[in-house]
């Protein structure tokens, strides 16, 4: 009886005792026709969680009065947690709803082991608000009582159930497509451990031994079977040897034919096993074991569910293991036609990763190269090929190969790109491939672009900052060549010292229902807010994509010229001679005279005044355009004035003898005998020659 203090006086405390209490000797001294009826009495109060039972009730729980401590919580040990869980939920449910009393049937597994049927009648009171205070009740043994009829209801009841989670259980299963999926869905709550199972495990037949890839619940693991072989005297293991499902009825049974295994697991309580043989194509491919802590024997119909299931897992299971076994090859696939390793590049760091996209077999043709060209010039390629199969791994590998070779000969940029589309063309397939190449040198830091219907480049600025490279494009490799289109503009730019170049394919940037500008805008932003390691950087690019829904394969290529190792430029001059224009020659020729000797070439002033003028000149008589001469100054390791000329012919220029009365014939060759290196580059629609000086030091 609850103590309701002060609040309550006289008349208060015999109605408080009316309402709330039984006779004053209940249940000390129980009405003998209790005792006839072999019922049990508890009385539980629910201010303090305490409820006292006599000696009969101790009797159905099979609990002795030493062992209990009038928490009901003791009692767990008795009652199976499945029934424990249906009792809680119809006593919380009558507490809820204002009920005066509830009835239920449920089972107590005894010492021995074995379940009994129990019913219980429990009776609330409640205070003058309302508010429950006390349970008091009875208990019985029900197992006689209950007729074969009812028995067998409960046992349709519980079938059915038991049916609902195996389909439930099998619908889940057709979704899985690893075999750590399966595993999940196993161990979900919704999965096999409402079949009343504590715990499972799971091994797979490897090269004749079983690899546990389950071990059940914390603890459960047993040293030294991680692997085991076929022939061991473990229950997992007899069933595959046998191909027949094991039925472990009690925990004796259990210690005594598997008597290495027992003293591992018996802390576990467990009362009965079955291991069940996995088995996909008339061959084992693996065995499940699940163990019960709660259950003593299996009926026919236990046995046939449990058959049934391992049979839709063992099916499903099979079908995980391809899927893993083709994303493999796939993976390998494509990583063996990808390069094993990147050149480095004096004066530029460099990144390359692949991701590929999360579909076992469907694996896309993306591609990345880094390819070191003649006079120290690198090549750098990012592409995709059309489609997400092997066929696609292997046309970019060979497509790889194939522009790596025109590239690694000295071919123009464009020149790469159209050969590239040609060999497509006439390869024996109908797939073609985006490509965007570069051809960079470190030394400038001047790249040359052709894009074939892939996306832009993006530059990132020492700041941070990142903007989007236009490049002018032309169709796709082997479209280009199939409709005789074979153009590719070049695009150059100057990749600035501490600036970082970023090609990509488009797996980094699209995204199902977003525009491809939203995701180079996003990617500028990403680039801007990531890390300066190179490596890093491209890590965390990479990852930005993982949470992504439909997310393509994607390669990525990273170059950054080095500040520390870049040459700096001392000075820089540009100037435009229009043909036909005396008056701009004369102009860029002073402007040439007055550079050359502020900048302190010294006495090599006039053998560079004399080519830049020859350069010139042999631009504005061999074009109908314009010419664009460059100076600047270069200091790497050692101090070099670079002449740059450009013009709109694309045609190169050819050295060649002028003979003893030739009045030409002897430009390149001037250039070739003063210049200490020199060299022509295609520019857009023209070309560029170039020459370099090394000049002194200044103070």
């Amino acid at each position: 009886m609850v103590d309701q203090g002060a609040a309550h006086a006289g008349g208060d405390r015999q109605a408080d005792r009316t309402a709330l209490s039984p006779p004053a000797d209940w249940p000390a001294r129980p009405d003998p026709i209790l005792a006839l009826n072999q019922l049990g009495t508890f009385d539980w109060d629910l201010d303090t969680g305490l409820m006292h039972m006599d000696a009969r009730a101790h009797e159905v729980f099979d609990i002795g009065q030493d062992e209990y401590d009038d928490h009901p919580e003791t009692l767990a040990s008795r009652v199976p947690s499945a029934e424990g869980q249906r009792l809680d939920a119809i006593v919380a449910q009558a507490l809820k709803d204002g009920s005066e009393n509830y009835g239920t049937y449920f089972r107590v597994r005894r010492r021995d082991g074995s379940l009994l049927w129990t019913h219980t009648q429990g009776y609330i009171r409640r205070d003058e608000t309302g508010r429950p205070r006390r349970i008091i009740g009875v208990v019985r043994d029900a197992t006689q009582e209950l007729s074969d009829t009812r028995v067998r209801m409960l046992r349709d009841a519980e079938t059915r159930r038991l049916t609902s989670v195996v389909e439930g259980a099998t619908a889940a299963l057709s979704y899985a497509r690893t075999v750590d999926d399966v595993i999940d869905v196993l161990k979900d709550n919704e999965g096999l451990t409402r079949l009343g199972a504590a715990s499972l495990v799971m091994g797979l037949v490897e090269g004749g031994r079983i690899h546990l890839v389950a071990e059940g619940a914390p603890g459960a693991y047993v040293p030294g079977t991680r692997f085991t072989r076929i022939d061991e005297p473990y229950p997992m293991s007899e069933v595959v040897r046998t191909l027949s499902p094991l039925f472990i009825e009690t925990r004796d049974e259990f210690a005594e034919s598997y008597p290495i295994l027992w003293p591992h697991i018996r802390h576990l309580q467990v009362t009965s096993a079955v291991y069940l043989p996995l088995i996909a194509q008339a061959r084992p491919i693996g065995a499940l074991g699940l163990l019960y802590r709660d259950k003593i024997g299996f009926t026919a119909e236990d046995r046939n569910l449990l058959v049934a299931l391992a049979s839709g897992i063992a099916q499903n299971l099979a079908r995980a293991m391809l899927y893993e076994q083709d994303k493999d090859l796939a993976q390998g696939l494509q990583q063996a036609m990808l390069p094993r390793s990147i050149p480095a590049v004096p004066g530029m760091d460099t990144a390359v990763r692949y991701r590929s996209a999360k579909r076992g077999r469907d694996i896309g043709g993306d591609w990345y190269d880094l390819i070191q060209l003649p006079g120290g010039l690198i090549g750098a390629v990012i592409g995709d090929v059309q489609g997400h199969d092997t066929h696609a791994a292997s046309v970019m590998g060979q497509l790889r190969i194939v522009l790596r070779a025109y590239a690694a000969e000295g071919h123009t940029p464009a020149t790469v790109m159209a050969r590239a589309s040609v060999f497509l063309h006439e390869l024996d397939t109908d797939r073609f491939a985006t490509c965007l190449y570069a051809q960079v040198d470190p030394t400038t830091g001047v790249v040359q672009f052709v894009r074939a219907g892939h996306i832009d480049p993006l530059i990132r600025r020492i700041d941070g900052t990142a903007r989007r490279v236009p490049v002018e494009g032309g169709l796709p490799l082997g479209l280009s060549a199939e409709f005789g289109r074979m153009e590719y503009p070049v695009t150059t730019v100057e990749l600035d010292a501490g600036y970082t170049l970023l090609m990509c394919t488009d797996g980094l940037v699209e995204e199902p229902g977003a525009d491809l500008d939203d995701g180079m805008r996003r990617l500028s932003r990403q680039i801007w807010a990531g890390p300066l390691d190179l490596g890093d950087l491209a890590d965390r690019l990479c990852e930005a994509v993982e949470d992504r829904e439909g997310v393509d394969d994607v390669a990525l290529l990273l170059l950054r010229r080095r500040l520390s190792d870049a040459p700096r430029s001392g000075g820089r001059l540009k100037e435009h001679v229009a043909p036909n224009d005396p008056d701009a020659l004369a102009g860029a020729r002073h402007m040439i005279r007055a550079a050359v000797r502020a900048w302190g070439a010294g006495e090599r002033a006039d053998e560079i005044e004399l080519v830049a003028d020859e350069l010139i000149t042999n631009a504005l008589m061999h074009t109908d355009g314009a010419a664009v001469v460059t100076l600047r100054v270069l200091s790497a390791a050692d101090r070099r004035l670079r002449v740059e000329v450009e013009d709109t012919s694309s045609a190169l220029p050819r050295r060649r003898e002028a003979g003893d009365s030739g009045v030409s014939g002897r430009g390149l060759l001037l250039v070739d005998r003063l210049a200490d290196v020199w060299g022509v580059e295609p520019r857009g629609s023209g070309k560029c020659v170039w020459c370099e000086f090394i000049v002194p030091e200044r103070d």
